[in-house]
C-alpha cells in the first residue's frame, strides 16, 4: 500500500534520516522533500541555487539510506523576501526571489524537482507594500510552472475558501489550472465550492483528517514536519501521516481503494508522476 507524506522538511542538524526511517517503520512509502529555509545562505550567496543543491543532495542521501521513494519541491520561501529586503532592499530582493523562480523552474524541466514550492506570502500581518511585492512574486513563479507544466506548492496566510478563489484566480490569469495549486497547511476544505478546484493538502491531525474524508476523497496529505531540534515533532511527527491512515482504515472510516485515491491517484494527476512500491 502507498502512503505519502505530501510535505515535509528535513535538515540535516535535526533527525533527517531517522526521521526518514520513523515514517518507513510506521508503514510509509513515500514523501514530498520541501527544501527548508535557509535564509543565511540565499544572504551569503544572493542566490537560491546552494539552498536547492542542498535539498537534492539530501533527497540523495535518502534514497541511498531508505528504502522511501522521495519526491523534491523547491522554492523561494515567501518569509525569505522580509530578510532579504532587509538586507538587500526592494529591487535586490524581488530580484533574488524571481531569479530563485527561474532556478527551480529549470530543476522541474530537468526531472529533478516536481514542483514549484513552497512559494506564496509571509503567513502573518506585513505591510501591504510586501503583501503586493508577495503577489507579484508568486505570479512570476505561477507562470513558470505553467511553462514547465507543474504545479506550485503554496504557503500564505491562513487558508479560507475566498483565498482558494483568489489563489486559482491568479492562477487563471497566468494560464495555471486550479489542479496545479497545490495548498499547503490546508484544513479540510475538500468540497469544490469551498475551494475552487485547486488541491488541499491537509495536515494530518485526527480531526482535520475526519472532517476531508466525510466530505469526499480529493486531497492529499502532510505533516509539515520541520525537523527542528528545538521543536521536536512539529508541526506533526514523521509517523502521523501513516499512523493516521492505518487507524482510519482499521476504524473503517477509510476504504483501501479511498486511501488508494488519496495516497497515489490525487497525486499522480497533481505532479503528473508514476508512483510505484
Amino acid at each position: 500500500m502507498i502512503i505519502l507524506d505530501n510535505h515535509l522538511h528535513l535538515r540535516r542538524d535535526g533527525r533527517f534520516i531517522d526521521a526518514v526511517k520513523d515514517f518507513q517503520k510506521a508503514g510509509g512509502t513515500h514523501i514530498i522533500l520541501c527544501q527548508y529555509p535557509m535564509v543565511k545562505k540565499i544572504i551569503e550567496y544572493r542566490s537560491y541555487t546552494p539552498c536547492y543543491t542542498e535539498t537534492i543532495k539530501m533527497a540523495e542521501d535518502i534514497r541511498r539510506e531508505t528504502n522511501i521513494k522521495v519526491y523534491i519541491t523547491v522554492g523561494p520561501y515567501p518569509v525569505d523576501y522580509l530578510r532579504l529586503k532587509e538586507k538587500f532592499g526592494r529591487e535586490e530582493a524581488i530580484d533574488i526571489m524571481l531569479k530563485g523562480m527561474d532556478e527551480a523552474a529549470k530543476l522541474c524541466e530537468e526531472k529533478i524537482c516536481i514542483a514549484i514550492g513552497e512559494i506564496g506570502r509571509p503567513h502573518f500581518p506585513v505591510p501591504e507594500e510586501v503583501i503586493d511585492d508577495s503577489n507579484d512574486i508568486l505570479r512570476y513563479g505561477m507562470e513558470k510552472a505553467k511553462d514547465v507544466d507543474v504545479p506550485v506548492v503554496l504557503h500564505t496566510e491562513h487558508t479560507t475558501p475566498q483565498q482558494c478563489k483568489e489563489l486559482v484566480e491568479m492562477g487563471r490569469k497566468v494560464g495555471l489550472p486550479a489542479s496545479k495549486i497545490v495548498k499547503h497547511y490546508s484544513p479540510a476544505l475538500i468540497k469544490p465550492e469551498e475551494n475552487y478546484g485547486l488541491m488541499p493538502s491537509v495536515l494530518a491531525s485526527r480531526n482535520n483528517i475526519l472532517e476531508a474524508a466525510s466530505k469526499g476523497t480529493r486531497f492529499l496529505m502532510e505533516t509539515d514536519y520541520i525537523d527542528d531540534p528545538r521543536r521536536p515533532g512539529a508541526v506533526l511527527g514523521p509517523k502521523t501521516v501513516p499512523k493516521r491512515t492505518m487507524e482510519l482504515l482499521r476504524e473503517e472510516i477509510l476504504t483501501e481503494e479511498e486511501v488508494m485515491i488519496i495516497h497515489k491517484e490525487n497525486p499522480e494527476k497533481t505532479y503528473g508522476i508514476s508512483m510505484e512500491l
